[in-house]
């Protein structure tokens, strides 16, 4: 695919398979499209290691961290279980946002919780909210571990952000997702893997070896969970899907 941009004219020329379209620049289409370009190139430069959350590096584009606000803040989950810990910016995110509403912790899940930070999630203001688990996430005592830090009640939330192979997300998918209350959701994210292969960061497999392809999967064979990105609760724009490196990511369990 070649894009070309003219400002004076203010048109967007894209050619594909031979085919040649013209958008006017200043529109929805060539805003989706250009978004797209950016968030591949952005991922390549690896921009979204530019970011921290209250102190700790959070490693996610700051729109995708904006509309996980919006879906935590109501759904209002009284545990928000994420796998993959990383420096825990994340789980930090998450912990703020309880914080602010009043009520709500988050279980953290690695393989391996590297020393130093374990030390500053664990030292950070906000550490009472936030409990560590280290182990294989799809491990049944792993699984066990995290169960209980949910009681009866609870209404539970998930986060897959470890190991993104579609083959593991699957089997986080099916450990996780009875933890996941009706209206909450089980998030798989990452699967812009799906768009990322071919650039020079890139692996050719990941085409089809990602989150995304996962959670389609399970939707297909889980009719108690709907694959939808959830709904902007504010949009006076006419844009209508995010830029996000989480496409088919978000698993609402039904009544």
């Amino acid at each position: 695919m070649k894009i070309a941009i003219d400002e004076e004219t203010q048109q967007v020329s894209v050619t594909e398979d031979g085919a040649e379209r013209v958008l006017p620049l200043y529109s929805r289409e060539a805003f989706e499209l250009l978004s797209d370009m950016w968030l591949k190139v952005g991922w390549n430069e690896k921009y979204p290691y530019t970011f921290s959350w209250l102190g700790r590096p959070i490693i996610q584009a700051p729109e995708d961290v904006l509309r996980a606000q919006e879906v935590v803040y109501r759904v209002a989950p009284d545990v928000l279980i994420e796998t993959g810990v990383a420096h825990g910016g994340s789980l930090v995110f998450y912990a703020s946002l309880f914080e602010a509403m009043g009520s709500g912790r988050v279980v953290g899940i690695d393989v391996e919780i590297r020393p130093h930070n374990r030390r500053a999630i664990e030292a950070h203001r906000l550490a009472s909210r936030i409990s560590l688990i280290e182990g294989s996430s799809t491990a049944p005592e792993t699984v066990a571990a995290v169960r209980s830090h949910v009681q009866p009640g609870d209404k539970v939330m998930v986060v897959l952000d470890s190991n993104h192979t579609k083959a593991h997300v699957q089997a986080e998918l099916a450990a996780y997702a009875s933890f996941v209350t009706p209206g909450s959701y089980i998030v798989a994210t990452d699967g812009s893997m799906q768009v990322l292969f071919d650039v020079p960061r890139g692996k050719p497999e990941w085409e089809g070896d990602n989150p995304a392809a996962a959670a389609r999967e399970f939707a297909a064979a889980n009719p108690d969970f709907v694959l939808e990105q959830p709904t902007w609760p504010f949009n006076e724009s006419s844009l209508r899907r995010n830029i996000t490196h989480w496409p088919d990511a978000w698993l609402r369990k039904l009544a």
